[in-house]
Order: structure tokens, then C-alpha cells, then sequence
């Protein structure tokens, strides 16, 4: 868990197709009522709030009431957890792939 106090695993969160499909839709806003988030999919008001609520927990969407209504809006700063670890894996497979060229090289002028 991190400082923001994050319930919910981040990549836990964005396993979903349908979360994934959330924030890129809110990320192309600055903030969407949810009934206007439901009419992008295929299923009815509670399983995307249910959906929200996830992504909530993990710290990548804030809502808020206005009205009758609830607004939410991409929080984008705990996908750096994410960038953070393909970084990771992302030089781990150039410095081996870097090698093996090498290797190869070697073999070639041998």
C-alpha cells in the first residue's frame, strides 16, 4: 500500500478490460457523470459503479457529488507503479537481449 492509502492492488485494478476501458475514457476528460461512463458498455449502472468502485479503491479515480449525480475523474499518478515496474523489465530484457547480440557477434567472427 502506498501513501495515498490505497486499499486495493493497482495492477489488480487494471486487470479488467472494462477498468482499462475507464480510465482510458476518463482520461480523455476532465470528469464524466456516471451515467454518461454506462452508456460505453454493455452492462447496466451498478456493475460500472461496481467497476468505479474498484479503481476507487486503488486510488486511480475520484469522485464527487454534485447534485444527484456523481462525477468521476482520472487520478493517473498510481499508474507510475505500474510504468515503474515495465521500466524495470523493459532494461532487464535490453541489457539481455544486448548481450546475446554479442554473444552472436562473437560466434560470427570466430
Amino acid at each position: 500500500m502506498s501513501d495515498n492509502n490505497q486499499s486495493r492492488d493497482v495492477f489488480d485494478a487494471i486487470a479488467d478490460p472494462t477498468r482499462r476501458r475507464l480510465i482510458q475514457l476518463l482520461s480523455e476528460t476532465e470528469e464524466t457523470p456516471l451515467h454518461e461512463l454506462t452508456v460505453k458498455f454493455d452492462m447496466g449502472r451498478t456493475a460500472v459503479s461496481k467497476h468505479l468502485n474498484i479503481l476507487k479503491e486503488a486510488g486511480l479515480v475520484v469522485d464527487r457529488k454534485v447534485g444527484r449525480e456523481t462525477r468521476y475523474r482520472l487520478n493517473a499518478a498510481p499508474l507510475q507503479q505500474i510504468q515503474d515496474w515495465v521500466a524495470f523489465y523493459s532494461r532487464f530484457w535490453s541489457t539481455n537481449m544486448l548481450r546475446l547480440n554479442e554473444l552472436l557477434v562473437e560466434e560470427e567472427e570466430e
